[in-house]
C-alpha cells in the first residue's frame, strides 16, 4: 500500500488533482479541505471490494479491500492526527521514527507548490530524517 500511496502522492495528488491537493499545502484555516475528497477516493473501492469479496466469497478481494481500509485507518492516525495533529492525541510522543515521519513530512510541506516536491511516502522514511 505504501508503494500505491506514494505513486498516488507524486503523480496524481501532484499532478493532474493538484487542485484538490493545493489547500493541503496552503492551509486556509478550515476544518475541512478539498485534499479531504482523497478519503472517498480510497473508501469506496475498499468498500465495494470487501462487499462484493464477501458476496461472491471472493477471498482475495476482501482481502484487498481491508488492506484498503486498514492503510486508511493508519494514515489518518499518522497523517491527520500524528503529522498534522488535527487531534492531540500524541503530542508528547518522543519515538524515533514518529519524529523521523514528522520531520520527512515537514521536508514536503516547505516546498507548496505542484512541482518539485520530496518525500512523497508516509510510513517509509529515508534513514537520514532519523538523525536530524
Amino acid at each position: 500500500m505504501e508503494g500505491g500511496a506514494w505513486l498516488a502522492h507524486k503523480y496524481l495528488m501532484h499532478g493532474p488533482l493538484w487542485s484538490w491537493h493545493e489547500d493541503h499545502h496552503k492551509p486556509n484555516g478550515n476544518l475541512f479541505q478539498k485534499n479531504d475528497r482523497f478519503f472517498l477516493i480510497f473508501a469506496v473501492p475498499s468498500w465495494l471490494s470487501i462487499m462484493f469479496g464477501m458476496i461472491y466469497q471472493f477471498q482475495f478481494l476482501t482481502g484487498f479491500g481491508a488492506g484498503i481500509a486498514v492503510y486508511g485507518l493508519v494514515y489518518f492516525l499518522v497523517h491527520d492526527v500524528l503529522i498534522h495533529r488535527r487531534f492531540n492525541w500524541f503530542d508528547k510522543t518522543e519515538n524515533k521514527y514518529f519524529r523521523a515521519i514528522r520531520k520527512a513530512h515537514k521536508a514536503h510541506h516547505k516546498n507548496q507548490f505542484k512541482q518539485g516536491g520530496i518525500c512523497f511516502g508516509m510510513l517509509l522514511v529515508p534513514r537520514k530524517y532519523f538523525h536530524i
